[in-house]
């Protein structure tokens, strides 16, 4: 992807170095792995962070704050990066929202951390991956994740971190449109069942919608260099709920997918980047997922 020396957002919140971390206790690898294979991308996010927060307190015997600041740190190109990444989006929603809808696009803030951060979900760490939180319309990243997808997902590239900040600020685009408070609002009103289907529409639209995001953004910027959108797809093909329950627990169990399947990601985010409008993400009246 072509972001060296280019504009990056003023909607970022650097809070590396400033994020809670133990001294004592801590949350054990069994809730780690079950946070990271519940919030990737996604996710009852106040529940899950809730969780965490309670388990957190557990045997917690001291709280301190970290002591290094941003700047001359390890991970300073990835923040420049993701930054670069957030002003695509906003060029990009800010431009559909004017021709498509009629509407000015509220600009999401997004919040690079490590350790742990509060935030309107709940309490978040480096093991709830990024997530976006409707209750104060941010998006929130450990860039350690970088690392995660690339080592443990197997999708290495800066396209497929680009996919997942892309993702998230999609999850955005939804509570504008009205579509996250539609699926919240159907929780304990529904089945289980019924709740975890709304719950994977929501998330192959937020794919699709990544690919539209991909689509006019090198349109606009021309960022793409080749193998770009192969590193997306290799990413979303990563996190498939399917993947995951078979690499976790050795079977699938389809009525318990949250997020849909790799190929129903993949082939979401690739109708994105071929169709360019947001009449064709409607995955909620999408007969065949």
């Amino acid at each position: 992807m072509r972001w060296e020396g280019r504009e990056k957002s003023r909607n970022v919140e650097d809070h590396r170095g400033k994020s809670m971390k133990r001294v004592a206790g801590g949350i054990g690898i069994g809730t780690i792995l079950m946070l990271g294979l519940a919030l990737f991308f996604g996710g009852d996010v106040g529940q899950i962070l809730n969780q965490v927060a309670t388990q957190s307190q557990q045997g917690q015997s001291q709280i301190q704050q970290s002591g290094a600041q941003p700047g001359n740190r390890a991970d300073d190109a990835l923040a420049e990066f993701v930054g670069v990444v957030l002003k695509d989006t906003e060029d990009v929603w800010n431009k559909i929202f004017a021709e498509q809808l009629g509407q000015r696009y509220r600009e999401p803030k997004l919040v690079i951390f490590d350790g742990q951060i509060g935030s309107a979900c709940g309490h978040a760490s480096a093991a709830t991956g990024p997530f976006y939180c409707p209750g104060d319309e941010k998006v929130y990243i450990d860039l350690s994740f970088y690392k995660q997808l690339r080592d443990r997902f197997k999708a290495p590239g800066d396209f497929a971190m680009a996919y997942v900040v892309a993702h998230e600020v999609a999850h955005h685009v939804q509570k504008l449109l009205g579509y996250t408070d539609f699926v919240h609002s159907k929780k304990g009103r529904v089945s289980q069942k019924e709740y975890n289907d709304l719950s994977v529409r929501l998330e192959l639209q937020a794919d699709y919608l990544a690919g539209v995001w991909a689509r006019y953004g090198h349109e606009m910027n021309g960022f793409l260099e080749e193998g770009d959108i192969d590193e997306a797809l290799n990413a979303a093909h990563a996190i498939g709920d399917d993947r995951i329950q078979k690499q976790s627990q050795g079977y699938v169990v389809p009525d318990s997918f949250t997020h849909g399947t790799s190929e129903q990601r993949a082939r979401w985010f690739t109708k994105g980047v071929q169709n360019g409008t947001l009449k064709g993400g409607d995955t909620f009246n999408a007969r065949v997922l």
